[in-house]
């Protein structure tokens, strides 16, 4: 990998002037002659991210996804409602932020001018004390963007400012990939804005927002990952904390026309279809086990969840070594999310934001106005004179009822949209999952990269550590870029060109009082 400063794709769209290119390794532009064989298993963003690069690059691809759409933990699925229509339901909403350079490159190959994305104009965040954050209004060129969401934000005041530990806030100024989980893996998010003596108010609003991304509690969640986050949305780039959304669900503004592209391409598209186990053969090839048939491949690249990743590896005992494995084996689940969306007879009022975080609220940790942005929502909401609503509920305690969660998750919402209350809602689907990677204190050292043991077997997706500075969906993206370019170099074929926020601060006085923080 070579850091540059022009890209094989030639120019920067969309992306801030200051982000940084990561050359994937020279070689042959594609394949000739006969190619490699890959499989690519799981088909969510890290997969189809390294499905397309390897198609692309003229590898033959099979893509096995055992859910019945593309998509994975952003898949979406028919449902019948009671009035006797059908919506797509999904996992919910997700923020597509400006900083994803790598997601957007990946969509761009079916959508050149991300049509399919919508601009939410702001990300606002409200407590039931009735504070009110906005980040509208913040400058979004570092270092003025953190500067002006102190001054900006009505939960600093001066009082709070004169109370925080200088010197122990210093290195959100200079966060260095991967120094930063050197430095902060072992404490938890919590503690650490303990220790800086962060406003309580302003933790509420803002830095649980980073926690609540990772659907974790920030008593677990790894301080290291909270840090990160500052960085790439506020010093790290100019986009700051605004982004879009797909403005129809997911199969149908991203995932369908992706799917179309990889079969276009070549790619054959198993989903429905669940890998058993992937066997090293003694030619360096493996054999691969779906669907009761067993075929060799000379690739692999594993882009599962983590519960998938986990029962594939102790389905196939001979992949990789002993220290591999159990670094596999320690990789966990973050706690139980809700997902309610609610079809309601009546508009909530029109000053109502596409998307609200909430804190304070109970269970309650976001609500999204889907007909706001979504085509098909919007269409419901027209014919039916009402409304869809989204509430989000993350980090729900292990044994706490469900139905209880959910009751007082709406209850909450008509705390805050009282209008809501007087709907009759028309149907509701309650979605709970627990399949998102949790980062805990101290488990980077232990978090699998992308190289396995296996030089033919490369790992994908957002529970992977890449030492660059990415997150979530832009790390499940990018991961499945790398993963693609790890088999690309093998075969001295050219690799997929990355772009990244800096993985250092950019500005040299931040830099400066950082170092004193250090000293």
């Amino acid at each position: 990998m070579r850091y540059g400063a022009s890209g094989a794709d030639g120019h920067r769209r969309g992306r801030d002037r200051r982000a940084v290119m990561i050359e994937g390794s020279a070689g042959r532009d594609g394949f000739t002659g006969q190619a490699p064989g890959v499989v690519v298993i799981g088909g969510g963003i890290a997969g189809l991210a390294a499905a397309t690069v390897l198609a692309e690059r003229g590898a033959h691809v099979t893509l096995y996804e055992r859910q019945d759409s593309l998509g994975g933990r952003l898949a979406g699925w028919p449902t019948t409602l009671a009035d006797g229509t059908t919506a797509t339901m999904s996992r919910g909403f997700h923020a597509f932020f400006r900083q994803y350079y790598n997601l957007r490159g990946l969509l761009r190959r079916v959508d050149p001018g991300l049509d399919s994305l919508t601009k939410l104009p702001d990300y606002p965040l409200r407590h039931s004390a009735g504070m009110y954050d906005s980040f509208a209004r913040v400058p979004r060129t570092p270092p003025l963007s953190a500067v002006g969401f102190v001054a900006l934000s009505p939960t600093f005041g001066w009082r709070d400012l004169a109370r925080m530990d200088p010197r122990a806030a210093l290195p959100l100024l200079d966060v260095r990939v991967p120094d930063v989980y050197e430095r902060f893996d072992d404490v938890s998010a919590h503690d650490f804005l303990t220790r800086i003596r962060f406003p309580a108010a302003a933790r509420h609003l803002a830095f649980e927002v980073f926690s609540r991304s990772f659907f974790a509690d920030p008593r677990e969640l790894s301080a290291a990952e909270l840090v990160l986050m500052f960085h790439i949305y506020f010093l790290g780039s100019s986009e700051g904390l605004l982004f879009d959304v797909p403005d129809e669900p997911f199969p149908q503004a991203l995932w369908d026309p992706l799917g179309r592209y990889l079969e276009g391409h070549g790619v054959r598209v198993r989903t429905g279809s669940a890998v058993e186990s992937v066997t090293p053969a003694d030619d360096g090839g493996l054999y691969v086990t779906a669907n009761g048939r067993t075929v060799r491949h000379d690739a692999v690249v594993l882009a599962l969840d983590t519960g998938g990743l986990r029962n594939l590896v102790t389905a196939s005992p001979e992949l990789g070594d002993a220290d591999w494995r159990a670094r596999v084996g320690t990789l966990r689940n973050a706690p139980a999310f809700l997902v309610s969306r609610l079809w309601l007879d009546r508009p909530v009022a029109a000053d109502r934001p596409g998307f609200l975080g909430t804190s304070g609220y109970g269970p309650l940790d976001n609500i999204s106005v889907l007909n706001r942005w979504e085509g098909e929502a919007a269409r419901w909401a027209r014919r039916n004179h009402g409304s869809v609503v989204e509430l989000h509920a993350y980090a729900v305690a292990p044994g706490a009822d469900r139905d209880v969660v959910q009751a007082a998750a709406i209850e909450q919402l008509h705390h805050v949209y009282p209008e809501a209350g007087e709907a009759g809602i028309v149907d509701v689907r309650h979605e709970w999952r627990a399949d998102c990677p949790l980062f805990p204190v101290g488990g980077y050292r232990s978090r699998p990269g992308v190289r396995t043991p296996h030089p033919s077997v490369v790992l994908a997706g957002d529970l992977v550590r890449t030492d660059l500075p990415v997150a979530l969906m832009e790390r499940a993206a990018t991961s499945g870029f790398l993963a693609a370019n790890a088999l690309l170099e093998r075969w001295n074929v050219r690799g997929q060109t990355l772009w990244t926020v800096p993985p250092t601060g950019r500005s040299a006085l931040l830099r400066g009082l950082a170092a004193l923080g250090a000293g």
